[in-house]
């Protein structure tokens, strides 16, 4: 069994496989609802990274190379048929390097990459740079995620009960740094960027800088919410739609 999915793939035709990648301090369990959102002749298959929820005990990761290389031992086996990327904020960087890592190898990209809440690997993140700083206060971290949705009040005003969900958002933006440290390859699949109208980290320009990342077709769609729309309806639907479309056409 893969170590990374959170769910164990289903045997034989199981409809489109949607690999989705979490976002910094997250979990799996940020696509809990998706499977029901994204409709029909579409598999959610969320990835884990270790160090959170039933992988908690593991070591985080912090190099990049590293978690591609990983993520091509344990999933390469269930990419060999079309299937689909979509990473949020840091998960889209995860996806995006995982997706590069596999066309320089010459091996078979997703069908299609689809990025949300998150600024072109290309593009300065002085956010993260300002973030990943060891002497920046537990209480000073979340004031700068900017976003009410990202830790629920209760347990803002209880450091003390988040101190392991901090270290892991803190493993997690050393990461995102190191995801975007190397020069980018534009990537042969096509590539949906999604923003939120109100997501007070990254704006619809520094989403839209993703059409770099690609040599077929890109797609900006601007969606309800901040930060955190993954957790909406909007885009899981908007994304089985597609997927849906791409492939009743091949």
């Amino acid at each position: 069994m893969q170590r990374y999915l959170a769910v164990r793939p289903a045997s034989g035709r199981d409809g489109v496989r949607l690999f989705t990648f979490h976002h910094a301090g997250g979990g799996a369990m940020t696509f809990a609802g998706w499977q029901r959102r994204v409709g029909p002749g579409v598999s959610v298959l969320p990835v884990r990274l270790p160090g959170r929820e039933s992988r908690r005990r593991e070591e985080r990761i912090t190099d990049g190379a590293r978690l591609v290389e990983e993520l091509q031992s344990d999933l390469g086996s269930l990419l060999d048929e079309p299937h689909a990327f979509y990473g949020h904020s840091l998960g889209a960087l995860v996806a995006y390097r995982f997706a590069e890592h596999r066309v320089c190898a010459g091996l078979r990209p997703p069908e299609r990459l689809a990025v949300g809440a998150c600024s072109a690997p290309q593009l300065p993140a002085p956010l993260i740079e300002t973030l990943v700083s060891p002497e920046l206060p537990d209480e000073e971290l979340i004031l700068s995620l900017g976003d009410q949705q990202s830790i629920p009040a209760p347990l803002r005003n209880r450091i003390g009960w988040l101190a392991g969900t901090l270290a892991t958002l803190r493993a997690d933006l050393l990461l995102a740094q190191d995801l975007r440290s190397t020069p980018v390859t534009a990537l042969p699949c096509p590539l949906d960027g999604y923003a939120g109208e109100i997501d007070p980290l990254v704006s619809v320009t520094e989403v839209h800088a993703w059409k770099h990342c690609t040599t077929s077709r890109f797609r900006l769609r601007t969606v309800r919410g901040t930060h955190f729309f993954v957790r909406g309806r909007d885009v899981p639907r908007e994304v089985g739609e597609s997927l849906r479309s791409a492939f009743d056409r091949t």
